[in-house]
């Protein structure tokens, strides 16, 4: 954090260590977001080019796999490599010291934190922050309007924080975040409330003791402004602060009166203020896809409806579940109707480009879009889920499962192309559609055809993203499958819109044996779906690896029977409790 933060992605840097006799520290750099024990490349830092320059970096070994760096100095180092202590030189060269027997090698052992055994000056004596008895620590914030990137933000634009919660994960099963957000969220967010900002734009606040809690900057009508990309978490009693909004890290506060404090310093820290009515963890089934029900799915859905439809603006903001997602969920993401910064190396946002204030589907809802206007608890419900990551379900226990083409270790489980139903479909699609889709692979054949779009970091301008299995498949109504009602005449009750249907590529009525036989393929997926069941279904059970973390956490007891039915919500709020800090009486 001190050197680079999150602003240069690409690396975990861990394991820092001061080099002695001199200004450089060394450190393990591990690619991506770390690999196997944080093994990677071994490098000196150089502090003195500043906290943010890459180029103060040197690398020293040659390779990726290297563990626990410690400096003798800027020459010589030692490190874990695989299963041996090595000797480090500032060239690369490396010596082994020590090697483990090939029985423990055998028995899965490694080497770890070498360290040498000699003397050493004891370290200064630094005074606790910490206050054990209180639940809370304290943040000073300068001035909101300091930073990089702020231009065309004035003073007095940014009224209040919101204060959020980035939440603990049970359990994963891939490096991916599906289905918890399509290319989007890898974590759940939980809303604390709001804090004041002075006219200064200064905040004096309090916020729960050991949470990563982080801030989105926001104006009068409680549209995001900016948005923190990282988090904070604070010790019991802890007072610490910052300059401003993303500002540099070598900035000091600028003032014109050493003697003047900012407003919010001059008075007691505020407490959080609960946003009344409305959840802390959003589900989007649960708190969103009502709202799309209510103003937005009778033109944007299957059938024809008083209101107008079917299949308005190619949108579609039905519930129907798709192979991973809803087609409500869906489409919102890839038509960008919100912007949630997606899975992207970027660290600082110019304002209003991140949340709410550059989410389109505000436009869309303020009643100038065919009328359709919500109310003030339906706009603030759908403004804090995208200030929240825009999540799909508002629980853990969805991981991992309710999904026809999932992903387990990076790699497709739960898949179709083996399924007769699914082999029969690929066959009508290669004789009845391919002559049209031809180049760049743009229909799926099978539920679970990605068409080679990566399932966690994918371009929203991908053209393929229009046949998307996601979005063609409906495994609720299979029937009204894209994949059905593209290609079916408007006669038969479809929309007629495949090019080539005087050709033969489409078909004149359902009776055709060719869409009995894609409706056979959809309807495949469909049951299956009610079998394995999703997070927003009745009779949903998650994974027994979420409820053995359930149990080892003390959440459930460890000699609860397998029940017919868990309240995972519930169950998952207790677990988020179980880490709050709770001062000794």
């Amino acid at each position: 954090m001190v050197f680079y933060g999150n602003l240069h992605p690409g690396i975990v840097m861990i394991g820092a260590k001061p080099v002695p006799g001199s200004d450089l520290i060394v450190a393990g750099f591990s690619p991506g977001h770390g690999q196997t024990e944080h093994e990677g490349a071994v490098f000196l830092v150089d502090p003195r080019a500043g906290p943010d320059d890459p180029a103060a970096a040197r690398r020293i070994s040659r390779t990726d796999n290297f563990r626990d760096p410690w400096a003798f100095s800027e020459r010589w180092f030692l490190a874990a490599q695989d299963h041996s202590l090595v000797l480090l030189d500032d060239q690369g060269n490396t010596h082994d010291l020590h090697r483990l027997s090939a029985a423990d090698i055998q028995a899965g052992l490694h080497c770890h934190e070498p360290r040498p055994l000699l003397a050493r000056p004891r370290e200064p004596s630094v005074p606790s922050r910490i206050r054990p008895a209180e639940a809370t620590g304290r943040l000073l914030l300068a001035n909101v309007y300091e930073g990089r990137h702020l231009t065309g933000v004035t003073p007095g634009e940014i009224r209040k924080l919101l204060v959020l919660e980035s939440l603990p994960k049970p359990i994963n099963f891939t490096g991916g975040m599906d289905p918890l957000s399509y290319g989007g969220t890898f974590t759940l967010e939980r809303v604390l409330g709001t804090v004041p900002v002075e006219a200064d734009g200064s905040a004096h606040f309090e916020v729960p003791a050991l949470r990563s809690v982080f801030f989105v900057a926001l104006d009068q009508d409680d549209l995001a402004v900016k948005r923190m990309q990282s988090f904070v978490t604070l010790q019991p009693g802890e007072v610490t602060g910052c300059v401003g909004c993303h500002e540099h890290r070598a900035r000091t506060p600028p003032t014109t009166d050493t003697l003047a404090l900012p407003l919010a310093a001059r008075r007691p820290p505020s407490r959080l203020e609960p946003i009344a009515d409305s959840p802390d963890v959003f589900d989007f089934p649960r708190d969103i896809q009502p709202i799309l029900d209510e103003h937005c799915a009778g033109c944007h859905g299957y059938t024809a409806t008083a209101q107008g439809g079917p299949y308005a603006g190619k949108l579609i903001l039905t519930g129907d579940r798709g192979p991973m997602f809803s087609h409500s969920y869906l489409h919102l993401t890839v038509r960008r109707l919100f912007s949630d910064g997606r899975n992207e190396p970027v660290s600082n946002y110019a304002p209003r480009t991140l949340g709410s204030s550059a989410s389109r589907i505000f436009q869309l809802t303020d009643g100038s879009h065919h009328g359709v206007q919500l109310t003030a608890a339906q706009k603030k419900l759908l403004r804090l889920w995208i200030e929240t990551g825009a999540p799909y379900p508002g629980t853990y226990a969805a991981l991992g499962s309710g999904m026809i083409g999932g992903y387990a270790q990076n790699e497709l489980v739960h898949t179709d192309f083996d399924w007769p139903t699914t082999k029969a479909g690929a066959d009508v699609l290669e004789r009845r559609c391919a002559s049209c889709h031809t180049g760049i692979r743009t229909l799926p054949r099978a539920l679970s055809d990605e068409l080679d779009i990566s399932f966690w970091r994918f371009d929203l301008a991908d053209p393929r993203l229009q046949f998307s299995r996601h979005r063609l498949f409906n495994l609720t109504r299979p029937e009204h499958s894209l994949l059905l009602l593209a290609p079916l005449s408007t006669e038969a009750g479809g929309f007629g819109i495949c090019a080539g249907q005087n050709s033969g590529a489409g078909f004149a009525a359902t009776s055709d044996p060719d869409y009995q036989t894609l409706l056979a393929m959809v309807d495949a997926g469909r049951q299956y779906l009610a079998k394995i069941k999703r997070f927003d279904m009745p009779d949903f059970e998650p994974r027994p690896e979420w409820v053995r973390e359930m149990k080892r956490y003390g959440v459930l007891a460890a000699d609860l029977p397998a029940p017919e039915r868990l309240d995972v919500y519930a169950i998952e709020q207790e677990y988020w409790r179980s880490f709050w800090y709770q001062p000794p009486e």
